[in-house]
């Protein structure tokens, strides 16, 4: 079982952890970027990472584990595995989390919403409604990384492996601007909005 620093160091060392200057999609800055599908790139590193989060949710009677498409595909799988259940994802269609592909949810089962990293908490509330929206119960989140430090409140049981705090800045108030020393990356898959 891994502590805190264990964790980061795993981030930190598989690039899911960065530090420099970035343009976070909301449009603001940071010196920490968070991608976890840098982590996901290594079975050996993330399976028993997603094994510990599994372990968090043992005496909970799981029926099914789902997380959003993409980041959270690969963890619901191996949380799913070391649970021994089913595993799903949601995806978008025309902008609306839902199940496709034929995926169910059978009233009143238990499931298990996971995440690589939340922040705000929108895509798991979206899922949280999908489950919901099936008769089934939602017996807790679980998260890689909670960049919220505990703040988010979804009415279930939150658990994360490791719960951290990336200050950000709007551009006009950012220090490492300011300092001028890193040039500003935007990384990541999602757009910055206008």
């Amino acid at each position: 079982m891994y502590n805190s620093e264990e964790i980061l160091a795993i981030l930190k060392a598989k690039d899911a952890l960065l530090e420099g200057h970035f343009r976070l999609t909301s449009g603001r800055h940071a010196a920490y970027y968070m991608q976890c599908a840098k982590l996901l790139q290594y079975p050996d590193a993330a399976g028993p990472l997603c094994e510990q989060l599994a372990g968090q949710f043992a005496d909970e009677h799981i029926d099914t584990v789902v997380g959003p498409a993409t980041g959270a595909i690969i963890i619901a799988y191996e949380v799913a595995r070391a649970l021994k259940t089913k595993a799903l994802f949601t995806e978008r269609e025309n902008g609306v989390m839902c199940l496709r592909r034929g995926f169910e949810i059978k009233p009143g089962s238990r499931v298990l919403v996971v995440e690589d990293v939340v922040t705000t908490g929108g895509s798991v509330k979206e899922v949280i409604e999908v489950v919901r929206g099936f008769g089934a119960e939602v017996a807790g989140v679980g998260v890689l990384v909670d960049r919220s430090n505990g703040k988010i409140d979804f009415g279930v049981p939150l658990k994360a492996l490791v719960s951290l705090e990336i200050e950000s800045f709007p551009p006009e108030n950012c220090p490492l601007c300011k300092e001028g020393k890193l040039e500003l990356v935007k990384p990541g898959s999602r757009q910055i909005k206008p």
